[in-house]
């Protein structure tokens, strides 16, 4: 019954993929989807290729390893999500569309600062090539989790699995497609995240039986200055987990959907939509893995399995295909929308940039489609390690996009003095610290690297712009025009 279910559902979302591919007529179709979303799809789709399957496995992990704790993690990730659509959205809408159409984020780069040279958008896209095939990766590696927990398959014939429906609709339907897909996604988790708790209260007999029960197990688990062990948890450690929420103004596959919705005034409403999804997603979430404690009555052999387990445990083969399709669900809204930036940066900003200035959209669309093969590949080969973790796979490639991008994106919107120089200074040092403190440990190199990336790429870009001449009449005349737009 399981069986079928998973069936039903890839059969639907490969068929949401062949519509959306006879409405896929050139790039800007694939890539952003002609730049017309509503703020219902636009907030549901970012939520959903933004929390991955992480949120059904590696944050319900960790919250029944850490217990309270969990939630600094949670709240940082809430706090970046609200401040990412308040202060980004808007912005990128205007900025890309006046920057000559820019499709990607390298492009919007390239563009913003008039760089004829390319050095911006090549660079650009190779730290996307890169960040993402590890984040691409995580996305697999939970696929493969989930298939061999749920299925019995060996490791390695589960991850294939997942990468090939993920490669399917992407490759056909592009932008239309994943995001599209990402509102059924994006609804099924939420509702997964919501049921799974309430049914487990209720069979421990109600919260404060659950939470007795946790306690005695382990009170440690309820103190969220505390660890797991009984020590306290370091400034070092609550700021790294409350960092999280610094690199949501990187995220290539996030920020593609403010480039893609339909107008600047559905942001707010689509803000509102996107904080309260993330909310209600990730207290599910926490909730998960905290009752498993009190539900669960013995130990697991890996806590991302929590979810899979409470799910088998609790429901019928039916509901219980549902629900868990909600895992294939997180994971695919998520690599669909990495491999979509990938292939973009491949298409549009490799190729387009650098070989073929002059290629038809056909063509664009078509090496875009290639690029997704070729990077799931790569992808699926990282992903073949059954040991690797789901939120440690994660957090590298979030904090080398958060670092990489995010202070360069932020003062590229708010700062009309930054200059090219600038923006590669502070894309370049953000990548290459994310890479060498990830390798360092002990001290202040326990500290997550995402807070010394950001802060080393924004002295970046503020000295080498400052340090360069100032910006043309034209970069700083279009800056006055998207301000001017953005407060109309």
């Amino acid at each position: 019954m399981v069986t079928l279910t998973f069936i039903i559902y890839l059969a639907v979302m490969l068929g949401i993929g062949i519509v959306a591919y006879r409405r896929t007529q050139d790039l800007s179709d694939y890539v952003l989807g002609g730049r017309n979303l509503g703020p219902i799809p636009s907030a549901l789709s970012a939520g959903a290729s933004d929390m991955s399957g992480w949120l059904l496995l590696g944050l319900p992990g960790y919250a029944m390893s850490a217990g309270y704790g969990a939630f600094w993690l949670a709240g940082g990730l809430l706090v970046g999500t609200w401040a990412n659509w308040l202060l980004v959205a808007q912005r990128l809408r205007v900025y890309s569309h006046r920057a000559g159409d820019a499709l990607t984020l390298p492009a919007f780069f390239e563009k913003r600062f008039e760089d004829n040279s390319h050095a911006l958008r090549v660079v650009s896209a190779f730290f996307v090539l890169v960040f993402f095939l590890f984040y691409t990766s995580s996305g697999l590696v939970a696929g493969g989790k989930l298939f061999e927990t749920v299925f019995g398959l060996d490791y390695q014939l589960a991850v294939v699995l997942g990468a090939v429906a993920v490669i399917s609709y992407t490759m056909f339907g592009g932008f239309l497609a994943v995001s599209w897909t990402d509102v059924v996604q994006g609804l099924l988790m939420v509702g997964a995240m919501v049921l799974v708790p309430v049914i487990a209260l209720s069979e421990t007999g109600g919260i404060a039986s659950t939470f007795d029960i946790i306690a005695a197990k382990n009170p440690e688990l309820l103190d969220a200055f505390t660890n797991a062990d009984g020590s306290s948890i370091t400034l070092i450690g609550t700021l790294s987990l409350l960092g999280w929420g610094l690199g949501y103004f990187g995220q290539p596959h996030i920020l593609a959907r403010f480039k893609g919705i339909k107008s600047k005034d559905h942001v707010p409403a689509a803000r509102r939509i996107a904080v309260a999804w993330t909310g209600v997603s990730m207290a599910g979430s926490l909730a998960i893995g905290l009752f498993a404690v009190a539900y669960l009555k013995t130990d697991l052999g890996d806590n991302e399995t929590v979810f899979m387990v409470m799910v088998n445990a609790i429901f019928h083969p039916v509901v219980a295909g549902v629900l868990l399709a909600a895992i294939l669900a997180a994971i695919m809204s998520t690599a669909d929308s990495q491999l979509l930036v990938s292939s973009s940066a491949l298409a549009e900003d490799f190729y387009k940039a650098l070989f073929h200035k002059d290629a038809s959209p056909e063509r664009l669309v078509n090496i875009g489609r290639f690029a997704v093969v070729a990077i799931a590949v790569i992808a699926t080969l990282l992903a073949m390690n059954p040991d690797s973790g789901v939120l440690d796979l994660v957090s590298y490639a979030w904090a080398g996009f958060g670092a990489a991008f995010g202070p360069a994106l932020m003062l590229s919107l708010y700062w009309k003095r930054m200059t090219r120089q600038g923006a590669l200074a502070g894309i370049i040092v953000g990548g290459v610290t994310v890479v060498v403190w990830k390798q360092l440990e002990g001290g202040i190199f326990d500290l997550y690297e995402i807070i010394p990336g950001v802060i080393f790429a924004t002295i970046a870009v503020v000295l080498a712009s400052l340090a360069t001449r100032e910006p043309s009449g034209s970069i700083q005349s279009k800056f006055d025009e998207v301000v001017a737009e953005v407060r109309s």
